[in-house]
């Protein structure tokens, strides 16, 4: 096994990631950053045209009172605030790496990116301040010091016949991205929950996993999820009866209930000539889908479909415990969508632009504070530490060939339906839960796969289902994204943020509240 030192180690390959060594490395600190993709393609950004969320100082009182508005009273409005003064003093720093566009006016605009060029213009960002980029090298557990802070991780190196490395270093940041539950999201193959499953078997709890049920239109046919273009869709039944849909409003609910009556058809001819004719130029993969099946939507009726974003455009994830996004374990940090992101977006997805602005501020923290943490410690190299993965790398019991696929199969069956995600309700969520904690236990006592990362993705996402619903069972009203039709209101006994903590048992921070159950 080799071993690698830095002071501070970055796991994942996104626009958190890299931002989060960008950061840590501009303090000073010898950086390293591992990712079972490439930095620079992975990733759902590398695939997108994200916005950020991106205001002048005196526009950000009615930003963040807008934001308020849909957060449904757990967000947090200093830290909205926090946030975009960050993105507005940190984005425009990548100039001379990335080209950005200009208004009718000539007005340079900063919010908007295009992703492929983001995303690569901060893998030339990374290395200009001296971060060492490991690409293709899957990051399978974590290491702990025996008085409990971070010391690490393991993982292998795929384009090595899968030599095992061990990483030390002062300080850990999770920018792992979110779970899509390989629902076909575009750009999101590698966002698998690795994250939640690391952290939470080192004791971290995580926080608003009941918001991880947001689901995205898009062809029949793709998976080119590129939502702005459904702005102007005219939806239809089987029959070419018109429906009073409009996904771009809150109508995502709607278009998933005629779903489960049978297919739904769209076309685009409701959209302005002028957005028609520079679209290539916004979202240049939009059209592909269309002219390999020979299909002009905006004349032509098509099949449409519903992806499950899981927690990549919902806002659960890893709790932080302070402002430099610290979690309960010294030296661990979250960063963008492998942590929470209830404190800016509140119940409410935080789309392109919020989500962009929460990637960018939390990895410029935690690289900084990871940085001075390190400065402030050390070396540590020579102290004993511990490996504490288990499900997918050590079988409690005896192994088992156990097929991944099938697992992954059985899990998107409980997590991926509409009719159990979207409409909600408890008795179904207790159901699916049922099945979930027979497949982790499967998963926990024999699962180990000789393909050793996806038997660990495996086990991530089936951890990752089963935080989502043990935190939409024990919510029990309906709240932002989180709709339970068994219970449709929302109900003020449950405005706070809810945790959920453990693997074999899970448990939360209203499993054993009687005000609560009295009050529904």
């Amino acid at each position: 096994m080799s071993t690698l030192e830095s002071d501070v180690l970055v796991i994942g390959g996104g626009m958190a990631a890299a931002w989060a060594a960008i950061g840590a490395a501009q303090e000073g600190a010898r950086v390293r950053l591992v990712d079972k993709g490439f930095l620079g393609t992975s990733g759902v950004t590398a695939t997108a045209g994200p916005g950020h969320w991106f205001f002048a100082p005196e526009a950000r009182a009615a930003a963040i009172a807008q934001r308020e508005a849909i957060a449904h009273g757990i967000a947090d409005s200093a830290w909205m605030a926090r946030i975009l003064d960050q993105t507005f003093r940190t984005l425009p720093t990548l100039e001379g790496h990335y080209k950005f566009g200009l208004n009718d006016q000539g007005v340079k605009l900063y919010g908007p990116v295009r992703g492929p060029e983001y995303m690569r213009a901060l893998r030339a960002k990374c290395e200009e301040v001296g971060v060492r980029i490991l690409d293709h090298s899957p990051v399978l557990e974590l290491l702990l010091h025996t008085d409990g802070s971070v010391a690490g991780a393991r993982g292998v190196h795929r384009q090595r016949d899968n030599q095992p490395f061990e990483a030390r270093a002062a300080a850990v940041i999770l920018a792992t991205g979110g779970c899509a539950f390989f629902s076909n999201l575009l750009g999101s193959t590698n966002n698998t929950g690795d994250g939640y499953l690391m952290a939470s078997e080192a004791g971290v709890p995580l926080s608003g996993m009941e918001f991880s049920n947001q689901y995205v239109v898009a062809p029949a046919f793709s998976a080119v999820t590129r939502t702005m273009s459904y702005a102007w869709a005219t939806y239809y039944d089987a029959s070419g009866k018109d429906l009073e849909i409009r996904t771009h409003d809150g109508g995502t609910r709607a278009l998933a209930r005629h779903l489960l009556e049978g297919p739904v058809y769209c076309d685009l001819s409701r959209m302005p000539v002028d957005i028609r004719e520079r679209l290539p130029r916004i979202s240049p993969n939009v059209m592909i889908p269309f002219r390999r099946k020979n299909i002009d939507p905006f004349r032509d009726r098509f099949p449409v479909t519903l992806h499950a974003e899981g927690t990549v455009r919902g806002m659960g994830g890893i709790q932080i415990a302070d402002d430099d996004c610290q979690t309960i374990v010294p030296g661990l940090y979250a960063a963008g969508d492998a942590a929470s992101r209830e404190l800016v977006t509140g119940a409410s997805s935080g789309g392109g632009a919020v989500n962009s602005a929460w990637a960018l501020s939390s990895g410029t923290w935690s690289g900084r504070a990871a940085a001075r943490r390190a400065k402030l410690l050390g070396s540590r190299a020579e102290r004993p530490v511990e490996a504490i993965g288990q499900a997918g790398l050590r079988p409690r019991r005896a192994r088992q060939q156990l097929s991944t696929s099938e697992l992954i199969k059985q899990t998107q069956d409980e997590i991926l339906p509409y009719d159990k995600n979207l409409f909600r309700r408890g008795v179904q969520l207790s159901q699916s839960l049922g099945v979930l904690d027979q497949l982790w236990n499967e998963a926990r006592d024999h699962l180990q796969d000789q393909h050793i990362v996806r038997s660990r993705e495996t086990a991530s996402v089936i951890a990752s289902a089963r935080f989502a619903y043990h935190a939409a069972l024990h919510r029990r009203e309906s709240r932002g994204m989180h709709q339970r039709e068994d219970a449709p209101q929302s109900n003020a006994a449950y405005q706070e943020r809810q945790t959920v903590y453990g693997l074999d048992q899970i448990r939360g921070s209203f499993d054993d509240r009687q005000s609560l159950e009295q009050a529904v």
